[in-house]
């Protein structure tokens, strides 16, 4: 039986990396049915429509598991998100297949400072922490009516390889190997849970291995929390110089929204940045333990992809 994978991005590619470490058959899905990137052997990649339910049954018949790591546009969530989710959950509903998806925290809003645990409302405020639990719903009522076995992992900011799309992506280490000023969010001295992309992708295997994980949400473990200053000093040491950097609130980044759409939405989460966000992954290691890199091994390996993706011609 085959693992199928929904998406093109860096959550796509990990989680097959870590099935093929598992001698997993998998197949990848994306729009585009192209990859400019080397698979694996064995691994395919096919041209699918989410939205389209006849693909999706189609190209999903035999799967097993299928991880659902795909994504619209970040400033059109609230037009593309739940269409893409109902035509593929439409689809998938034809198979057999066990479904996981990766998420995110958008849905529970501010807590505050708070830890986040599974156990909080889904109280966001803004359109895009409200697409994402309009989103969640879809694939949980998807389990409640036995369409297909469900199961949600989530997890805060993520970085490492193939991760550009990020705080800790292209902008910032493009500038600091440029030795020009990074730009970061909010308060930098603040604790903020960091997710390696790896971890991630690690977790949401597990949640397609086991049973006992479906009809449920899971936080996926990530290493200790610290500030982002704390977390500049491992990349400083894994690039060998200092960083300079400058921090932009929510009154800028309010301003800057008016000229760069990607910046407007940016601001309603801007409350990620400017109070502790420290996630609560006890549920999920009380019950499948603790796997985790720890912080100068995940930096040292970010560090190493984006020299060698800086050091190819452009």
């Amino acid at each position: 039986m085959k693992n199928v994978i929904l998406g093109s991005g860096p959550l796509a590619w990990w989680v097959m990396h870590t099935l093929v470490d598992r001698n997993k058959e998998v197949t990848l899905l994306s729009r585009s049915g192209t990859t400019d990137k080397h698979l694996p052997a064995g691994v395919e990649i096919k041209k699918c429509d989410a939205r389209d339910e006849k693909q999706v049954a189609k190209l999903c018949e035999d799967a097993e598991t299928i991880y659902f790591c795909a994504m619209p546009p970040y400033t059109q969530w609230p037009e593309l998100f739940p269409r893409l989710v109902k035509g593929f959950l439409a689809g998938a509903t034809q198979t057999q297949a066990r479904l996981v998806f990766g998420d995110n925290l958008y849905m529970y809003g501010s807590t505050r400072g708070a830890a986040i645990s599974e156990t909080h409302l889904h109280a966001a405020t803004g359109h895009k922490g409200k697409t994402r639990a309009a989103v969640a719903k879809q694939f949980m009522e998807a389990h409640e009516r036995g369409d297909n076995p469900v199961a949600i992992g989530r997890t805060s900011d993520f970085f490492g390889p193939e991760v550009v799309n990020a705080v800790l992506g292209d902008m910032f280490f493009g500038a600091a190997y440029s030795n020009k000023t990074c730009n970061l969010l909010g308060d930098i001295d603040l604790p903020h849970t960091f997710c390696y992309i790896k971890d991630f992708a690690r977790g949401l295997v597990t949640l397609g291995t086991y049973d006992l994980a479906l009809g449920q949400a899971w936080h996926i473990p990530s290493a200790p929390s610290l500030s982002t200053r704390e977390m500049l000093g491992f990349i400083e040491t894994g690039l060998n110089k200092k960083i300079k950097v400058r921090t932009a609130g929510k009154a800028l980044i309010s301003v800057l929204g008016l000229f760069n759409p990607m910046l407007k939405e940016v601001k309603e989460m801007m409350y990620t940045w400017q109070e502790p966000y420290i996630v609560d992954h006890s549920k999920f290691e009380k019950v499948f333990g603790l796997n985790v890199t720890d912080h100068e091994t995940a930096v040292n390996e970010t560090v190493a992809w984006f020299n060698e993706r800086y050091s190819k011609p452009q």
